[in-house]
């Protein structure tokens, strides 16, 4: 698989993430634990948003669990899962930018307009999750930096102190490259969604549709030169 795709994901990752924080009262599309900690603020402060940020995890879980399901389904007649994966995502970020935008801005959080403009970011999001899991398992998560962040610097003290062997410092190198891609990323598309939510405000959804289809193109290209297309039966996430 291009290393481009995991570094496309990881950008839409933040950009997604921001966006929705900024345009739907503090509500995480892309990091959904993190609503735990915003819900708990909204309920103390008597801010709105408290039924979106209540809903984003069962709405995360439950969109993996019907995707992975049909995955299940989709080698039998011949579909590219991951590609079919990546179309259906380009699907709902597309939509969730018509309803930002035909919708938006929203005074409510928990208004039903901002509630199903966020439900299909944070839809668009799980699959995204389930996708990089499965398929793209030996990049970083695209949507997420603790641990990344923590390998990162756990690899940075393992090569300072000297100790690896030549075999284990090549491998590590080699993943602290992927991860520092993957983090690089995440951050540049979160300024850009503030810079843009700044300029544009819900027009700032438009970009991440794109973003996604760049990852499609990329992927299709990777099975190509492959000999084939990115398909099969999803491998055992772990």
């Amino acid at each position: 698989m291009r290393p481009s795709v995991n570094a496309l994901w990881s950008f839409n990752g933040g950009y997604v993430d921001t966006a929705g924080f900024l345009a739907l009262h503090g509500l995480f599309t892309s990091h959904v634990t993190g609503n735990f900690v915003t819900f708990g603020a909204a309920l103390a402060l008597g801010t709105s948003g408290v039924l979106a940020k209540l809903l984003a995890l069962p709405t995360f879980c439950v969109v993996i669990v019907l995707s992975r399901t049909l995955a299940h389904r989709l080698p039998s007649p011949g579909w590219p899962v991951l590609e079919s994966a990546v179309v259906l995502k380009i699907l709902l970020l597309s939509s969730a930018a018509a309803f930002a935008i035909t919708w938006g801005p929203f005074a409510n959080g928990d208004a039903p307009t901002a509630l199903v403009t966020g439900m299909t970011l944070v839809a668009a999001m799980a699959i995204q999750n389930a996708a990089n899991r499965v398929h793209l398992s030996a990049f970083p998560p695209s949507t997420i930096m603790t641990g990344t962040s923590t390998q990162i610097m756990i690899d940075v003290a393992d090569l300072w102190a000297g100790s690896l062997k030549p075999e284990a410092r090549t491998i590590v190198l080699g993943r602290l490259r992927k991860m520092c891609v993957a983090v690089a990323c995440f951050a540049l598309g979160c300024g850009v969604a503030a810079m843009a939510f700044i300029r544009v405000e819900m027009k700032v959804f438009l970009l991440p549709p794109l973003i996604a289809a760049l990852s499609l193109i990329a992927i299709v290209r990777s099975g190509k030169e492959t000999g084939g297309a990115v398909q099969g039966k999803p491998a055992a996430s772990g």
